[in-house]
C-alpha cells in the first residue's frame, strides 16, 4: 500500500481532483473533524459534492473521525497561531502543543485494524485528507508518519 496526503487550501477544484487522478488514488480517507469548509472557494470538498465527485472518479471514501483532532487540541493550536499572528490557512507547521496533544489522542488507535480494513476494501493507493495546504501544518502528516513507522509504507505529500 502507498500513502499520500492532500490538503485543499490554496488549491482549485480542478487541481485538487487532478492530483487524485494523476496519482491513481483508489481510496480517499477523510480525517477532518467536520466534513465541510467555509466559503464558496472550497465548496467542492464539502461532503455531498466531494462524495459525488469521488464516486464519478471511482474512488472509495472512508471517514475516519477517530483520527481527527479533538476540539481541545484544535483550540490549543488556534491559541498558538493567534500568539504568533498566523491564520490557519497560512500555517506551515504545527505547534508542539498540537503535536503532543494529538499524539496522545491517537496513542490507543489501532493502525493494524485500519490497514486490514483498507486492504479488505482493495485499497492500494490511499490519500489522507484534511484542509491545510502544508502537510506539516496538519495532523495528516502525523498519521502518514505513523503508518510509515509501523508498516514502512512510502509517503507522498501531494
Amino acid at each position: 500500500m502507498e500513502v499520500f496526503t492532500l490538503g485543499v487550501y490554496n488549491s482549485t477544484e480542478q487541481r485538487f481532483f487532478s492530483k487524485l487522478a494523476e496519482n491513481h488514488i483508489d481510496t480517499f480517507c477523510d480525517i477532518r473533524q467536520r466534513r465541510g469548509v467555509r466559503g464558496s472557494q472550497y465548496a467542492f470538498v464539502n461532503i455531498q459534492r466531494l462524495l459525488q465527485r469521488l464516486a464519478e472518479m471511482n474512488i472509495r471514501y472512508s471517514y475516519l473521525k477517530d483520527l481527527s483532532p479533538t476540539k481541545g487540541i484544535r483550540e490549543k493550536q488556534k491559541e498558538a497561531d493567534k500568539l504568533n499572528g498566523i491564520q490557519k490557512k497560512d500555517r506551515t507547521r504545527l505547534g508542539d502543543v498540537f503535536v503532543s496533544g494529538y499524539k496522545k489522542h491517537i496513542a490507543g488507535y489501532d493502525f493494524q485494524v485500519l490497514v486490514e480494513e483498507l486492504k479488505a476494501m482493495g485499497a492500494r493507493r490511499v490519500v489522507f485528507f484534511c484542509v491545510e495546504e502544508s502537510p506539516y501544518a496538519c495532523h495528516r502528516s502525523i498519521v502518514a508518519n505513523e503508518l510509515h513507522k509501523l508498516f514502512g509504507y512510502p509517503i507522498t505529500h501531494l
